[in-house]
């Protein structure tokens, strides 16, 4: 019986895409080699597949074609097992379509902005060399990916090793940030860590504000679904751990204050709030599929990590609940009326600055007892 593989249309095209144009690349890389001098050249440069920051102008098309292009083996294998298992995952989750313009924004943003750092670098630092830097690679999308599976199952436990390892998935992001950054610093790969920090960055953006997703908790009263994710559990300080939460928190804060006052952002509703948390609620039901094991025997650990998590998520969204409720009778008691003076019903009125609710976007502090 002839092996069927199954994979949704837009994760089958990027993996046609990563496999020719790499092999593309390495054959236009032999190619230049010079070997008749015995010496081959130290960095041949394919501007017309990677992303040349001093000639992007005049193949524009790089800024997307790049992410598909690798220098090596490994790192074809490690990024092809990135989109077959990822791609494939976070398709069937959203849609062909939200997952083809989560890729494109990923991509193009992440080079673009690339682009942009090397050619201030070549212009303060004076090293020509630095606007020669091909820029490829599927760092900024295995970042990106990473985002995702925090959003979808922030609290699912990935086992490795026979239960050696065990690592919960929203602390992934924060892991394979330090390592690029470590290489950069020690090994010289700074295109790596520059795209890894720009698809985290890029694609937590992209997924807080302006992806639209269905509403699973039905707490949408627009019909149209919902725009963003406004829960707690996906505030950026939550990439971190929990030491180093409330200072970056506070940096997150501000730059939220000064994008709303630029008009860049929408400052989210308690409705925003309160539906973002349902939503991850919702979210925690489902779980993350084992990739490696579909077995009918691992059916009842799934199972037991499916509740595990839903525990952990209902928690977090009852702890939020507790916190805005009792802001809410704090207000009331400060502003209830003296008993010489006649009440009156007044209507409430919607609050022109960024609700307070807003301002637990950038940090958590719960931590499960059984965690």
């Amino acid at each position: 019986m002839a092996l069927r593989v199954n994979l949704p249309p837009a994760t089958r095209i990027l993996l046609i895409s990563l496999l020719c144009l790499s092999f593309l690349y390495n054959l236009a890389r032999w190619r230049q080699l010079d070997h008749t001098a015995g010496k081959p050249n130290a960095t041949p440069i394919i501007p017309y597949l990677t992303l040349v920051p001093t000639r992007f102008i005049i193949y524009p098309w790089t800024l997307l074609t790049a992410t598909f292009v690798e220098q090596n083996i490994f790192t074809v294998i490690l990024n092809a097992a990135t989109l077959f298992y990822g791609g494939k995952y976070l398709e069937r989750a959203w849609g062909s379509r939200e997952f083809g313009k989560f890729i494109l924004v990923v991509s193009l943003v992440s080079n673009a902005v690339t682009v942009l750092v090397y050619l201030i670098w070549n212009a303060i630092g004076g090293d020509f060399l630095r606007g020669l830097t091909p820029i490829c690679g599927g760092i900024a999308i295995q970042a990106a990916f990473l985002v995702a599976f925090k959003q979808l199952v922030p609290e699912h436990t990935v086992t490795i090793l026979k239960g050696i390892v065990k690592m919960r998935v929203k602390h992934f992001p924060a892991l394979f940030l330090f390592l690029n950054t470590i290489g950069g610093i020690v090994f010289g790969t700074d295109t790596a860590a520059i795209l890894a920090w720009l698809g985290l960055l890029t694609s937590w953006t992209y997924l807080r504000f302006y992806k639209h997703q269905p509403d699973l908790s039905g707490t949408s009263t627009s019909g149209l679904g919902i725009k963003g994710d406004a829960s707690e559990t996906f505030a950026f300080a939550t990439f971190f751990p929990d030491a180093v939460q409330p200072p970056i928190a506070s940096v997150a804060d501000k730059i939220y204050t000064a994008l709303v006052t630029l008009k860049i952002c929408t400052p989210f509703s308690e409705e925003d709030i309160a539906s973002g948390n349902q939503q991850a609620l919702a979210r925690g039901e489902a779980g993350l599929p084992s990739f490696l094991n579909n077995g009918r025997g691992a059916s009842g650990t799934r199972l037991m990590g499916k509740r595990e998590e839903a525990e952990r998520r209902r928690a977090l969204a009852l702890k939020a609940l507790d916190q805005r409720l009792q802001a809410a009778a704090a207000s009331r008691t400060q502003s209830q009326p003296s008993s010489s003076q006649p009440v009156q019903a007044q209507p409430q009125t919607a609050a022109a600055t960024v609700p307070a609710g807003q301002k637990m976007l950038g940090e958590t502090n719960y931590t499960p007892d059984h965690a």
